[in-house]
């Protein structure tokens, strides 16, 4: 499900060896103040597959090999802050800090208005 999602990365873009094993936090920010912190493993060293393989079953299908084409692999974690309870609001800002890539990701969040969609057997 949330492979479908739009999600950023950056400020900075690590290009070349990737490190085994990566440390951070994550970061809830709300008006400025610090809403939830939590600590993540993350890399190769901490994953139970590796990179050779995840490539290996990504780049087997053709569609993943078009000419042109960026593929960038958003390591993960089993931080969430759901998991603590914590119930975010329009204007959190979600930061993801890693020393091994530079300056933290911050993103504020924005709710979507919810729209009806007609599904329609055929």
């Amino acid at each position: 499900h949330s492979k479908l999602r739009n999600a950023s990365f950056g400020p900075e873009i690590l290009i070349g060896d990737l490190p085994a094993d990566i440390r951070g936090a994550s970061r809830i920010w709300r008006d400025g103040k610090l809403l939830w912190e939590k600590p993540f493993l993350s890399g190769e060293a901490n994953m139970s597959h590796t990179i050779a393989n995840l490539e290996h079953h990504h780049f087997k299908y053709s569609a993943f090999r078009q000419p042109g084409d960026v593929h960038v692999h958003m390591f993960g974690t089993a931080t969430l802050s759901f998991a603590d309870g914590i119930r975010t609001e329009a204007g959190d800002t979600f930061e993801i800090e890693a020393p091994d890539f530079g300056l933290p990701l911050r993103n504020p969040l924005e709710i979507e208005k919810p729209v009806t969609v007609a599904v329609k057997a055929l």
